[in-house]
């Protein structure tokens, strides 16, 4: 259930950030999503390290290996975006909003075996 609350947070910045950086500042939808992950990654880890998790040993490892499993989550909205955005033309918005759920999920598992393990 933290895992879920930490990740709803994690959603509501990655999307925010996401809204703004590609509505409002204009930046390519793939940059934007780059960097907005980035955001709610960082989030995610401290929130869960501190949390979820509760562990506060060898962070910069464990950073570095939750960035990892996210960097999983740039990769399958990268290919999201090209499919549904670019190749049929859907709102990446839209796409991007749709994608957060099935990336988390995904994450969860990775995150719960490898990075905080």
């Amino acid at each position: 259930m933290t895992y879920a609350l930490v990740g709803g947070s994690g959603v509501l910045l990655d999307l925010g950030a996401f809204l703004l950086l590609y509505d409002v500042a204009g930046w390519h939808e793939q940059l934007a999503n780059v960097l907005s992950t980035s955001i709610g990654i960082t989030n995610n880890f401290v929130l869960n390290a501190l949390f979820t998790f509760r562990r506060r040993d060898r962070l910069l490892v464990r950073y570095l290996r939750f960035y990892a499993v996210g960097l999983t989550g740039i990769a399958l909205t990268f290919v999201l975006l090209a499919v549904f955005s670019r190749g049929l033309g859907i709102d990446p918005n839209l796409v991007k909003a749709g994608s957060l759920p099935v990336v988390l999920l995904f994450q969860f598992a990775l995150n719960r075996k490898w990075s905080f393990g």
